[in-house]
């Protein structure tokens, strides 16, 4: 931090960490949880008589990067479809009992059959699918139903959606008790259900149990009724806590932050036109698609057509299938040849290359972004579009340096340009994965949760960037994202799974 922090937790207090992407948020908490040891200061904790004064057992923190990484081998983009990977991951009950085990939760005694015949829900044959025959304080817990984690039990890991493995991660972190639960932007990736139910949750959490919650936001206009006070961070800089209803009133006059973003969408109308096809984008006929260990078929017979200039929003629960069927169209997923599939008037599967079908698709998504972990130059990660590779294998010319530089200045990050990737902030990290989807100036965007994790002024700008990119000739548009609000104004179409 820019200079000496003074953080206090006080008894009964929930506090937002509010900031701009980059501002420091994730070094606060750093410090909090002792993570990065101090130059100068002192740090001490006290949970209460009896307890150890130390941040492990009675803080645990839920990061953005949700990362399959944490459970499993290290993660790749869509390791979910490989069948060798997939059948080595572990199910979702089987890594949930070891985070149970090792919070210490004491057993209610109850049998697996007198935990079923108390209305748990679970069959003979489900119970011993999931491992769980004996395990009837893992049956039994409440959570199991507040996050919807029943049907999940059987899943594996590597076929989790991002909001099925949001869920996933804050029912590991909340079985464990602890007395502070540090969430970081965990609404996101959530539709709007669930974000009610657990805007729900945490209220019961708050009301019935000890636990005090550090809420680290980036959107800056939302402040949970449950959260009493709010400590602004920005520039590396960390100011007074103020109560909430003081932040919300500086927000109201404008005054809570000044806006730092230096992105630019109005010089999108500089570029020249390019040549674009005309017609069918993407045609989709009778798809149908059984998910891999279950009996489930996604889309069942779906049709859809997708013209030149259409703009699309995909919409639909977690867990629908809107990120695969957008890996389908992608040549991503390996089905996607067995399916009667056509991009831009050609049908998958004759003769393509994967490089020729990714050549005019420009894309972003939170799992390529958490799969995403070459430590290269910004600039360098833009520029990797180019080839659509992850990590850069051939050096680009000038003039294409010229315009990853663009991109860059468009979306206000061309100042970090010989920054190292992995050093960026979450939300720098996701501005650098939306200029390297635009770099090619491709004809077709297709864009899953652009915004996750961004700020509020990033959030605009990149909505504004998406809208002026549209408005050139034949740019065609899917988005898939569980706020409307977020939707650019020129969307015309809607597909709902």
């Amino acid at each position: 931090m820019s200079r000496p922090v003074d953080f206090v937790l006080g008894h009964d207090q929930h506090i937002a960490i509010m900031g701009p992407n980059g501002g420091g948020k994730s070094s606060l908490v750093d410090l909090i949880t002792g993570k990065n040891p101090l130059l100068q200061g002192s740090l001490t904790y006290y949970f209460g008589e009896g307890v150890k004064a130390s941040a492990y057992g009675n803080i645990v923190q839920l990061t953005f990067e949700d990362a399959l990484g944490s459970v499993e081998k290290p993660y790749y983009f869509q390791q979910r479809f490989n069948s060798q990977d997939r059948d080595e991951s572990p199910l979702v009950s089987t890594v949930l009992k070891r985070a149970l085990a090792s919070g210490k939760v004491t057993a209610t005694g109850l049998s697996a059959d007198e935990a079923r015949a108390a209305g748990h829900g679970l069959t003979v044959e489900d119970a011993r699918m999931a491992g769980a025959e004996d395990d009837s304080e893992f049956l039994s817990n409440p959570l199991l139903d507040t996050f919807m984690m029943r049907p999940l039990l059987n899943k594996r890991m590597v076929l989790l959606s991002s909001g099925e493995m949001r869920r996933y991660q804050l029912f590991k972190y909340l079985i464990k008790k602890p007395h502070v639960l540090i969430v970081d932007n965990p609404f996101i990736g959530l539709d709007a259900p669930m974000r009610e139910q657990l805007d729900e949750f945490f209220q019961r959490l708050i009301a019935d149990s000890n636990v005090q919650i550090i809420m680290v936001n980036s959107m800056l206009d939302s402040v949970p009724e449950y959260i009493t006070h709010v400590v602004k961070v920005h520039d590396m800089m960390v100011e007074p806590k103020i109560s909430r209803a003081q932040y919300l009133d500086e927000w109201e006059r404008g005054v809570a932050f000044t806006s730092n973003v230096m992105g630019d969408a109005s010089i999108i109308a500089t570029l020249p036109e390019k040549e674009g096809s005309e017609g069918s984008v993407i045609s989709i006929r009778n798809l149908s698609l059984k998910l891999p260990d279950t009996d489930r078929v996604l889309y069942r017979g779906l049709n859809w057509e997708v013209n030149s200039g259409e703009k699309w929003a995909l919409q639909g629960r977690n867990g629908s299938g809107k990120s695969t069927l957008l890996s389908l169209i992608c040549a991503d997923h390996p089905a996607a040849y067995a399916c009667d599939i056509s991009l831009f008037g050609r049908r998958r599967g004759t003769g393509e290359s994967i490089w020729e079908i990714k050549r005019n698709i420009g894309f972003v998504s939170p799992e390529f972004h958490r799969a995403y972990k070459e430590n290269r130059p910004a600039i360098e990660i833009v520029a990797s579009g180019l080839h659509d590779s992850v990590g850069l294998y051939k050096r680009p010319r000038p003039e294409q340096m010229d315009t990853c530089l663009f991109w860059m200045k468009v979306f206000g990050i061309d100042s970090l340009k010989d920054r190292m990737f992995l050093t960026l902030s979450s939300g720098e990290q996701r501005l650098c994965l939306l200029a390297r989807a635009f770099v090619k100036d491709p004809s077709l965007l297709i864009l899953d949760e652009p915004l996750h994790g961004l700020d509020t002024f990033r959030r605009n700008l990149v909505r504004q960037v998406i809208t002026e990119f549209c408005k050139r000739s034949a740019k065609t548009l899917i988005m898939v994202t569980h706020y409307v609000e977020e939707l650019p104004g020129n969307i015309t179409k809607r597909m709902e799974l």
